[in-house]
């Protein structure tokens, strides 16, 4: 009896691969970096000229980049195999479509490399860039490895070359890298670069126009650069909103280095110091982050100076090194003063609004204090209004005509809210009640509701909502003639219907039409 006779059955198994192992080749996964030769590293270098066999890609045309780095490092007699893509970006007569030819090709491409690996030869894969980072080897790498004994020689990424070519530091201090395919849907691409610190966009080629768009979303166009066949002989560096989309190639990035940097984009690749300073007033929308613009993302993102109302900054994702500014929510002209000092020093400064700060916000309050400050400059940065988001929540209650009036008598007395209600209510509006009460002021409610009696059904639909996109989200809809103002706080949206506003359900919208 031998000594594996005795061995369980799985202990068997595992001591006899490991013989096979030994028996055959070794796969390599070789780096090549970027593509200059040059940049080929000293063990990927000797990888490759003592590999037995040394295989690469191309497309159908036959022109390997691959080979072509490396090439100096090969030697007479290698047996070379050469993987040719039976398709790239066109059509194909493929039962299965795209996918299914490209399953067919790695299947095909995997069994010629494994065959040399049971001869006893050591195979190098070579990719162009990182093996292991977007790259063909990787579909090698996961049908050959349960097999196979693999070995991965790490190269330079063509980020790294990237960031070269503009000779600008991608990320600094606690900024975070985010790299990004190209083929991503537009929406979600601008989105993702608006929350970057600096961002790296792949897989270029065709999707460029898509990829430009989405920087443009996200208001970073003027900030990207396009970069193409980076540390080659072919390299260009160009302003990513100045590149022709019809001639972009595969192997070319765009790049968005980080805020920290000190300059921004120009077509000689020198840079140029940005001019500091100046007030953004940023809606953040109603509550959802996800409703959140990309441009004010951006606007956020850029700012050395936050200021707001407290729980509104809490709202904004923290920043290395941006500097936040919060207080109650009765000190705007304080804030507006705050904002338009430290932009007189040459800060850039963001001053957050829930929802539109044009709507009953702090847009009124930064450009009636800049009127003292004439250096100063103040942009608006829009957002969903809150009676857009409550509408959302029941249907289309403001699917026709509609008013907007606050019911804060702070600003302005209580006869003119009357009389603007009276008026509204007897034009047959919609009404969208903005800052409806507080603890201070409880009995508006209730006369407003009195009021709008004189020209409305009771039956008429009241939308209340509250909290919309928020941990406290609640939405009711009432009868006008039932409106309870215990049911209503400074939390709260009101939408009070038209005559002829339908409701049924949970479902309220006023039709577009409205009767001769």
């Amino acid at each position: 009896m031998t000594a594996e006779s005795t061995m369980p059955p799985e202990e068997r198994g595992r001591k006899r691969s490991e013989a096979i192992r030994r028996s055959t080749g070794t796969l390599y996964g070789v780096g090549l970096g970027p593509g200059d030769p040059e940049l080929v590293t000293v063990k990927a270098a000797r990888i490759i000229a003592d590999a037995d066999v040394v295989a690469y890609h191309s497309a159908r045309h036959g022109r390997s980049i691959a080979r072509r780095i490396a090439e100096p490092y090969l030697r007479p007699g290698q047996l070379e195999e050469h993987l040719v893509y039976p398709v790239t970006t066109e059509t194909v007569d493929h039962p299965d479509g795209y996918a299914g030819a490209m399953e067919d090709f790695y299947r095909e491409s995997a069994e010629c490399i494994a065959a040399h690996l049971n001869a006893g030869r050591d195979v190098a894969l070579l990719a162009e860039g990182d093996p292991l980072f977007y790259s063909s080897y990787m579909h090698m790498h996961t049908r050959l490895t349960e097999q196979f004994d693999a070995v991965i020689i790490p190269g330079v990424t063509s980020v790294s070359a990237a960031s070269a070519a503009i000779s600008t530091p991608l990320v600094t201090g606690d900024e975070v890298l985010s790299v990004l395919p190209g083929t991503m849907p537009v929406r979600e691409l601008a989105r993702r670069l608006a929350d970057a610190d600096a961002a790296v966009v792949m897989k270029l080629g065709r999707t460029y126009p898509q990829v430009r768009e989405a920087l443009s979303m996200a208001g970073r166009l003027d900030e990207a650069f396009y970069v193409e066949r980076a540390s080659t002989d072919a390299q260009r560096v160009l302003p990513a909103g100045e590149v022709d989309a019809d001639g972009v190639p595969y192997f070319s990035l765009a790049i968005l280095p980080g805020a920290g940097r000190p300059a921004t984009s120009d077509t000689g690749g020198q840079h140029t110091k940005k001019t500091a300073g100046g007030v953004a007033v940023v809606g953040l929308g109603p509550g959802d982050i996800e409703w959140m613009t990309p441009q004010s993302r951006q606007e956020l993102a850029a700012a050395t100076d936050l200021i707001g109302y407290g729980p509104y900054l809490d709202r904004v994702p923290l920043r290395a090194g941006q500097v936040r500014h919060p207080s109650d929510n009765t000190d705007e002209p304080a804030r507006a003063r705050l904002a338009c000092e430290l932009a007189e020093q040459g800060r850039t400064v963001a001053v957050v609004s829930s929802g539109d700060p044009g709507v009953f916000a702090m847009a009124t309050a930064v450009l009636e204090e800049a009127k003292q400050w004439p250096s100063v400059g103040v942009r608006v940065i829009p957002a969903m209004t809150a009676a857009q988001a409550v509408a959302s929540r029941v249907g289309a209650p403001l699917g026709h005509d509609y008013a907007v009036i606050s019911l804060s008598d702070r600003l302005k007395p209580w006869d003119i809210i009357a009389a603007r209600l009276s008026a509204a209510a007897a034009a047959d509006l919609v009404l969208a009640i903005y800052n409806p009460a507080s603890k201070s002021r409880t009995w508006q409610v209730a006369a407003m509701r009195d009021l709008l009696l004189e020209h409305r059904e009771p039956g008429t639909p009241v939308v209340i909502g509250r909290d919309i996109a928020g941990p406290h989200e609640s939405v009711k809809v009432v009868r006008l003639a039932d409106l309870d103002p215990a049911d209503v706080d400074m939390r709260c949206l009101v939408i009070v219907g038209s005559s002829q506003t339908q409701w049924y359900g949970d479902t309220v919208f006023t039709p577009r039409r409205y009767p001769a």
